[in-house]
């Protein structure tokens, strides 16, 4: 019994790790074209929420020399975050906080940068709608709230990978599911979020980001 839940254990161990390292390797794609788009300069604290390996995080800050990241994530995505951020050289400006954004809050703030990169994409609307509800409360006024997504037209029937990918959670997670632009925006909106708008964005997949001001 014991040898058995040892092997399950490693099993899922192994597998976690493929995935984050997989995250890792797509966002790498995608990270030098965000970063030079995104004007950080005079942000202090950045919050990436589920961010994994922290490769965004880490990004803005090798981008933004004077400014700090905490990756919040599960606690047994910490070893995977660590490393990388060591791999970076970036221990002292990036680091790892464990927990559950769906049923804990959001500590270690203000911030006034926050970072959603494929998180939203899991889960239902009133989930998504606490969550954003969670990012604000932990954030100073004038904050900047950024969300990655494969966003979909609001006539919800493209562009084609957000249209697919959407179709594809359906089936895989009852609760997941691609959302609109004006989705998003009216979820922002909801939690007193200002002047959205839409990143001048597009990847190969066609991941789009939506941004706005606490």
């Amino acid at each position: 019994m014991g040898i058995v839940y040892l092997i399950r254990s490693y099993g899922e161990e192994i597998e976690r790790e493929s995935f984050l390292m997989g995250m890792f390797n797509l966002a790498m794609e995608l990270v030098p074209g965000i970063v030079e788009k995104i004007d950080l300069s005079g942000r202090a604290r950045l919050l990436d929420l589920g961010g994994g390996p922290g490769t965004y995080a880490i990004h803005f800050c090798l981008e933004n020399p004077e400014l700090r990241a905490v990756i919040y994530d599960r606690p047994t995505t910490q070893s995977i975050a660590v490393a990388t951020a060591e791999k970076f050289d970036m221990t002292e400006r990036v680091t790892f906080m464990g927990g559950d954004v769906i049923c804990d809050s959001i500590s270690g703030g203000p911030y006034d940068v926050v970072w959603l990169s494929h998180l939203l994409h899991s889960n239902g609307p009133e989930v998504c709608q606490r969550i954003i509800d969670k990012c604000v409360a932990a954030m100073e006024p004038g904050g900047l709230i950024m969300i990655h997504e494969f966003i979909l037209d609001n006539s919800k029937d493209g562009p084609e990978f957000p249209a697919l990918f959407s179709l594809n959670m359906l089936v895989n997670n009852p609760e997941g599911r691609a959302y609109s632009e004006g989705e998003l925006t009216a979820m922002l909106q909801k939690s007193g979020v200002n002047n959205i708008k839409r990143l001048p964005f597009r990847s190969p997949r066609d991941s789009a980001i939506l941004f706005g001001v606490v």
